[in-house]
């Protein structure tokens, strides 16, 4: 399977960088092709702009979001790695999501009563890390919402076929090596779970 590893955090030294190479270091060895969209390294503008919305007549996707588009075109799995900060996501993953997969490349159109997932069968799959326990964040709801606004409704929207979340949590500035390494390992073994020989259908 083909792989793009798009992670959105602004430190390359950080634990969500951590994940993204370990990604793909781990599943390149098992013969997956791998490649990693490290969107602050790219400066990637999220904001969506007035030319790019579909309601508009001569609406158009922008070249930046054109090249992005083409990267994607074959990918088969689509890894979004990032922390959560306001227990959502960054707002430079957020805004990849509205301009490289929006109408002409997740979906056809929108319209009354339904939609033309464009993806229909490829694999999404959202690895994430807080600084929050998860205990906690169950308490506030986070673990729920954020599975039902941002990523089933993207998925939907899309037609992809959605892996079970990873998510770290105590991930805290400071904390030992072995505890980091440990997390790594984790991940590891989840993503051969998900995608290494004799792997199951867990969508």
């Amino acid at each position: 399977m083909k792989h793009a590893i798009i992670v959105g955090h602004p430190d390359p030294s950080s634990f969500t960088l951590a994940m993204a190479n370990a990604y793909a270091k781990c599943l390149s060895a098992r013969g997956h092709e791998t490649f990693v969209r490290d969107l602050y390294r790219l400066d990637f503008d999220p904001c969506l702009k007035l030319s790019e919305m579909p309601s508009r007549p001569d609406w158009a996707p922008a070249p930046d979001v054109v090249a992005e588009r083409g990267l994607l075109a074959d990918a088969n799995v689509f890894a979004f790695i990032y922390p959560l900060w306001f227990n959502s996501p960054p707002a430079i993953i957020k805004g990849y999501i509205d301009r490289v997969f929006g109408m002409g490349f997740g979906y056809a159109r929108l319209h009354s009563g339904g939609h033309d997932p464009l993806l229909t069968n490829r694999h999404l799959i959202h690895i994430t890390a807080s600084a929050s326990s998860s205990a906690w964040l169950g308490e506030q709801g986070v673990s729920g919402s954020s599975r039902t606004l941002f990523q089933d409704t993207f998925a939907k929207v899309c037609g992809l076929r959605v892996r079970p979340s990873v998510h770290f949590d105590g991930i805290l500035p400071g904390l030992a090596p072995q505890w980091l390494a440990a997390n790594l390992k984790t991940l590891e073994t989840r993503l051969i779970q998900y995608f290494g020989p004799g792997s199951t259908d867990l969508t």
